[in-house]
């Protein structure tokens, strides 16, 4: 399903969903208190601006007596889309956020990553896949990408540890380009990039990447991820907690120019390896 046809089906989806609520005599704010969510979701999901996870749409279901009617459609959308489930939210997520701040202990983050760099990391995790399946993950990723190029892009702010700069993935000229790639854009400012070293020691987040999103009209969400799973996390308290930790990140990482100088000369390092074999 294209991402057109996807939008329309959303908005249809809160349609409906405005449809039911207002027969059932709801105001969203009363609709909310009973799927367990703030009556600021329930009016950004009828408009579409946001997507319910799963099990809201079940309990939407539950509420509003609608026979499964909004969990099959939140399947099939869900199905139709690029992305695992756990993570086709965070991709809608990053589409409305006003600002973006992740950290990655150990790979480029996705939004930053070059076309080769993400080939060899998906053949990595799918060494007997066809070509066509790793070229849909490749064109996904690609796709997310996008978004540092649109006008009305997120301010985003990357916190990468020195092990991403130098873990081989694909090779040393895959590794020279995909620095020089993160360097250009952080030169063009489209991103703030700062590097955490070696040297530095234990830090906050050791081994856990993290991703705080800021909204104009809702409420910051962090997604965190482990093994074939995600979690969105928007509970005050807990969003505070993450806030403080990427703070104590940032006063532990290198300064944006000083990251800069790391980030070029470990493709430096890459290009000379890559010219002598």
């Amino acid at each position: 399903m294209a991402n057109g046809s996807r939008q329309a089906a959303w908005e249809f989806f809160g349609a409906e969903l405005k449809r039911r609520r207002e027969d059932a005599g709801l105001t969203q704010v009363g609709l909310g208190e009973r799927v367990f969510v703030s009556g600021g979701y329930i009016g950004l999901f009828e408009q579409a601006i946001r997507k319910p996870q799963l099990d809201v749409a079940q309990r939407l279901d539950e509420v509003l007596h609608t026979d499964g009617i909004f969990e099959r459609m939140c399947r099939k959308l869900i199905k139709d889309q690029p992305y695992t489930e756990y993570f086709a939210h965070v991709v809608e997520l990053e589409r409305l956020a006003t600002k973006l701040c992740e950290f990655e202990p150990v790979l480029i983050p996705g939004l930053l990553q070059t076309r080769e760099y993400t080939r060899a990391l998906c053949v990595a995790s799918n060494p007997l896949a066809s070509d066509e399946y790793l070229e849909e993950l490749i064109r996904a990723r690609m796709d997310r990408a996008e978004l540092l190029n649109d006008a009305t892009r997120p301010v985003y702010w990357a916190i990468v540890h020195e092990a991403a700069l130098r873990v081989l993935v694909g090779g040393p000229a895959t590794m020279a380009a995909q620095l020089a790639h993160l360097a250009a854009m952080a030169e063009e400012r489209k991103v703030l990039v700062q590097v955490i070293e070696f040297a530095a020691g234990a830090h906050p987040r050791m081994g856990k990447m993290m991703k705080l999103m800021e909204f104009e009209d809702a409420p910051p969400t962090v997604y965190t991820e482990g093994v074939a799973s995600g979690n969105l996390l928007d509970e005050p308290a807990v969003v505070a907690r993450v806030k403080a930790s990427y703070d104590l990140l940032r006063a532990v990482a290198l300064s944006p120019e000083t990251s800069l100088a790391l980030i070029n000369s470990a493709a430096e390092d890459y290009r000379r390896c890559a010219s002598t074999t």
